[in-house]
């Protein structure tokens, strides 16, 4: 596609300020939703000082040459509600999360060393466009649910159907809102505008709700409460480092409890490496650069695996590249490395000020969920756009491409154990198995 920034260019301080919040505003949701899910006192704030630290290990690792911001993944919940489960206490909990965190390192830095000695083309052969493109639109649909989701969440879901009330109609115009103005900013925004559809759109969804929700206050309406300013109650000031109560929890920790966050953590690293080389698939073809020869497979997972260190030892949850960091990269056309590396300074930064972080953590889901459409559906289409030069008229494509958007989309999702497969995974490893077992015939 056709870049505004590429990566090594440098937009002006004001702009890049703009554009490092909107990437920004694209990730946080997801990032501060980690520790809220796995509880147990984590905090917010600290997720997100992690964040920017871990995203800032990964670019010195990659040379600022992949313009991705790196955020709590979603992929470790089991392997920390395990860390938790099986502690003596909270504070030996927080120590597991970090040793956790060094085991799922310390499989990405393995293969990273036979990666550089083996090199890539043995992942090409395994993973061609035919099997990497389903795979990359699948990352997008598997999201879906939640874009829809959020942009529901005022409606009363009935087994899969959303029931519309009053509640559910206000908070989905507001939805529709935050949709609208993104696309309009998008398509028919002039030079800055056009870059920065996601602060714009989050602005007037925000706006909308805050209109309505005043409404509700003055009238005793609940229906028309959409923003929750209770959560500023509650508020942190300052981050809660992981590694604090790490430290006060050592003495409790023992073999058996090292061998379970081993079993844990590591089989789950193995599946998300899965899913790393189908972002930087996805990225790669966004920014036409082939990052997995330059920088090289070996630097960004090196760059991953050292930033889940560091994103667990200051915030409990190992870190993983954002496919709303990627959506935001291919719809503004802005692959600045700069403003990446300037979102990672300003997630440290607001990490400090809780005033700013409960803000951000009351825009409602229902607006996020206007934007997170775009931005999921952007993934999907990159994905499918990888397919453009595959004759999906040959069988053997077309049954590889068949089975991986199945299985992804059906939500093949496998628990073996303590491991779970996620679909994505799932999808990627019979697309794999298919790709070998039908990739030997012969062009007529």
């Amino acid at each position: 596609m056709k870049l505004v920034y590429g990566v090594k260019d440098k937009p002006k301080f004001g702009q890049l300020i703009i554009f490092a919040f909107q990437q920004l505003l694209a990730i946080l949701a997801a990032t501060i939703a980690v520790p809220m899910i796995v509880g147990n006192g984590m905090s917010q704030s600290a997720a997100l000082f992690g964040a920017g630290v871990g995203t800032i290990v990964y670019l010195l690792f990659t040379k600022f040459r992949s313009p991705v911001f790196l955020g709590s993944s979603f992929a470790f919940l089991g392997s920390m509600f395990a860390a938790f489960a099986g502690a003596v206490s909270v504070e030996a909990g927080y120590a597991g999360l970090i040793i956790g965190a060094i085991f799922a390192g310390l499989v990405y830095v393995i293969i990273a060393l036979v990666v550089k000695f083996g090199g890539v083309k043995w992942i090409n052969k395994l993973m061609p466009p035919v099997v990497i493109g389903p795979t990359v639109a699948i990352i997008g649909l598997s999201l879906a649910g939640n874009a829809v989701g959020d942009a529901l969440t005022f409606a009363e879901n009935n087994g899969g159907t959303y029931v519309m009330n009053t509640h559910g109609w206000v908070g989905f115009i507001c939805a529709l809102v935050t949709l609208a103005v993104v696309m309009l900013c998008s398509v028919y925004g002039k030079k800055m505008m056009k870059l920065i559809p996601f602060v714009i759109g989050i602005l007037a969804g925000y706006v909308v709700a805050t209109i309505v929700t005043l409404i509700g206050n003055a009238t005793g309406n609940e229906a028309l409460k959409i923003v929750d300013w209770s959560v500023f109650q509650s508020m942190q000031w300052v981050p809660d480092f992981t590694f604090l109560k790490a430290f006060q929890g050592l003495k409790a920790i023992d073999a058996k409890y090292i061998a379970t966050l081993a079993v844990a953590y590591v089989p789950v690293a193995f599946v998300v490496f899965a899913e790393h080389i189908a972002d930087h698939k996805n990225l790669s073809s966004i920014i036409d650069h082939e990052l997995l020869e330059d920088p090289g497979l070996h630097r960004t997972l090196l760059g991953d695996g050292v930033g889940s260190m560091a994103g667990a030892f200051f915030g409990g949850c190992p870190n993983t590249t954002y496919g709303e960091s990627v959506g935001c990269v291919a719809i503004t056309g802005n692959a600045s490395v700069s403003t990446i590396l300037c979102t990672a300074v300003i997630a440290i930064l607001a990490s400090f000020f809780g005033p700013f972080v409960t803000f951000l953590a009351t825009i409602p889901s229902c607006v996020m969920g206007g934007v997170c459409i775009t931005l999921y559906g952007f993934i999907a289409v990159s994905g499918l756009k990888m397919l453009q030069k595959v004759d999906l008229g040959e069988n053997n494509n077309l049954f590889v491409v068949s089975i991986i958007l199945i299985a992804g989309i059906g939500g093949m999702t496998l628990g073996i154990g303590a491991v779970t497969i996620t679909e994505v995974a799932c999808a990627l490893i019979l697309g794999i198995i298919t790709n070998l077992m039908l990739g030997g015939k012969k062009k007529e």
